[in-house]
């Protein structure tokens, strides 16, 4: 509402002195008006309140420059202004905050790590991203040191910090402990004449039940609705009977390929699922050991619906259908010889990730995981064979950033995120050890690109803690690339499979690679020799000790 500075009146919002209490009349002139009179009198804006008589201030124009009230503002326009910058001002303040705690800020900032935390309640209402805010703020400043003698030093205080201690195994009561549905559900015996780890079940549901209802695998993911839709249609003709109960063929993989990712595990995959003797879970990536038993989807999203085991059995019910149908032609000839027909199954995660452990087992000392994801596998299959596909962990680590960046890709990108996961991980190593390092949770999550998954060595020693060496077969992408047959035929006799006719090793060996690189990303070209030099540097003390390890120095990668 204006006012009318002489009369102090209220007025309407139209010319300043047309509805006048004081001076409106039918004849009202503002010139004869005794209190109106004058054309430069310019009117005051303010709210709607009365007006005190002494704050009413009379403003005169200059009289060759007679602006019309132009920058007269109202008094609530000025507030909105202010008030408007404020909330600006909060926002930018609040995105400041929040982009250093989660990483979002265009110049990154450094963190270093307080106390591993082990609140159960996180698991509820926090995402594996939101262990983050446990930072604490770091002394140097990441932006600034990208050059090579600058990231050198770093590389050598963390080569000063490594050792590698064997750890100390848990004991198969503590297991049980910790999952206990698990291990009702899955035995300690199974069948004598597979070489798969398979039992029979009892199946207590009725011919009007969905044995799949509640698989989680078949609820979250879309492309595999049409496999569960034909394992309802099949699933009682599989059905065993005895003694007015009806029991279902259980199974696990005999064998698994474990890593790593950007290896060539899903050419070997591919290659593999050819034999006539292999079988494999309906999904070639469950993901169950590491992800989808603790609730996670994807990492982004945090935690879900725990899966149980039993939504894992579930992806080998396909193979068990044609294992039962073995067992059952053996059992009618009377034979008691073990059939050739394998299990498996390809999660490139298995090997190396056990970030979920901080969620869901107590705290250990110095933040090293008290169980990691081969305690559980061992104590259910103690005979299980494992494959692992390795590569130069300089070119892994580039190919994994091509891959699962997903814009503004470059090599001089690249060396940046190299030069800040470096520091990061200088930090942790100032405080904890290797392995807490390795595992944890916070450090990985933060780091912009995955060097923990190319410290082979760590993973390996500690698989090697519960499985024996003969169990584990290691392979070379590199080798693979450069002669498939060769390769080929260590995979099937490691794993003892049943001779092929030459048209099947053929077609096993001879069909085009899968899962190269995108063409998009080829055009990006390699990585700098900057960064490279760099990542050399930092995996090498890694490389040696697993060549010590398997007594081979192909896994020196001096030649790549």
């Amino acid at each position: 509402m204006r006012y009318c500075v002489n009369c102090c009146i209220h007025l309407l919002p139209n010319d300043l002195h047309r509805q006048c209490f004081r001076c409106r009349g039918p004849n009202h002139n503002n010139q004869k008006c005794p209190v109106c009179k004058g054309e430069n009198k310019i009117p005051l804006y303010t709210d709607s309140k009365q007006m005190k008589l002494l704050a009413v201030l009379e403003v005169r124009t200059d009289p060759s420059e007679n602006w019309n009230g132009f920058f007269c503002l109202r008094k609530g326009k000025l507030c909105s202004l202010i008030f408007g910058l404020i909330i600006m001002t909060l926002v930018m303040a609040s995105y400041i905050l929040t982009g250093a705690k989660h990483g979002l800020l265009l110049i990154p900032s450094p963190f270093h790590y307080g106390a591993f935390t082990s609140n159960p309640s996180l698991m509820d209402n926090e995402s594996l991203s939101d262990m983050k805010d446990h930072y604490q703020p770091s002394k140097m400043n990441i932006s600034y040191v990208k050059d090579y003698p600058s990231i050198k030093l770093i590389i050598d205080t963390i080569t000063s910090k490594i050792e590698f201690i064997t750890r100390q195994r848990p004991d198969l009561e503590e297991l049980r402990k910790q999952e206990p549905h698990m291990f009702s559900v899955i035995p300690n015996k199974f069948l004598p004449n597979s070489k798969n780890p398979c039992w029979y079940e009892e199946y207590r549901g009725n011919t009007t039940t969905d044995p799949y209802a509640t698989n989680s695998y078949a609820l979250y993911s879309k492309r595999f609705r049409t496999i569960f839709d034909y394992l309802r249609k099949v699933f009682w003709n599989h059905l065993y009977h005895y003694k007015d109960k009806h029991y279902r063929l259980r199974c696990l993989p005999h064998f698994y390929i474990i890593g790593q990712p950007k290896c060539g595990t899903t050419d070997l995959y591919d290659r593999l699922r050819l034999h006539p003797d292999v079988r494999f879970s309906a999904i070639k990536e469950p993901h169950w050991w590491t992800r989808k038993r603790f609730g996670i989807i994807r990492l982004r999203d945090g935690f879900h619906d725990r899966y149980p085991v039993e939504d894992y059995l579930d992806l080998f019910d396909l193979a068990a259908h044609q294992i039962q149908g073995v067992l059952q032609s053996e059992a009618a000839k009377k034979e008691k010889k073990e059939h050739h027909v394998q299990v498996w199954e390809a999660s490139a995660s298995t090997m190396w990730d056990n970030n979920a452990w901080i969620f869901f087992y107590d705290n250990s000392t110095e933040g090293e995981p008290p169980f990691l994801i081969q305690d559980f596998i061992h104590a259910f299959q103690p005979n299980a064979k494992l494959i692992i596909m390795l590569r130069d962990p300089v070119e892994r680590l580039y190919s994994d950033y091509l891959y699962f960046a997903s814009a503004n890709k470059s090599a001089e990108d690249f060396h940046e995120k190299v030069a800040e996961s470096l520091q990061l991980f200088e930090n942790c190593m100032l405080d904890y050890s290797l392995r807490a390092c390795v595992y944890n949770n916070t450090l990985n999550n933060a780091m912009p690109v995955r060097l923990q998954v190319g410290l082979y060595v760590v993973y390996l020693l500690d698989w090697l803690t519960v499985f024996d060496k003969d169990q584990i077969l290691v392979l070379r992408l590199e080798d693979h690339a450069s002669n498939v047959k060769y390769t080929m035929h260590m995979v099937f006799q490691f794993l003892d499979l049943g001779p092929l006719s030459e048209k099947q090793e053929a077609l096993i060996t001879k069909s085009p690679a899968s899962n190269t690189r995108r063409p998009e990303d080829r055009s990006l070209g390699p990585m700098l020799p900057t960064t490279k030099a760099i990542l050399r540097d930092f995996y090498r003390p890694f490389n040696t000790k697993l060549a010590q390890v398997l007594f081979d120095d192909a896994f020196l990668w001096k030649r790549t």
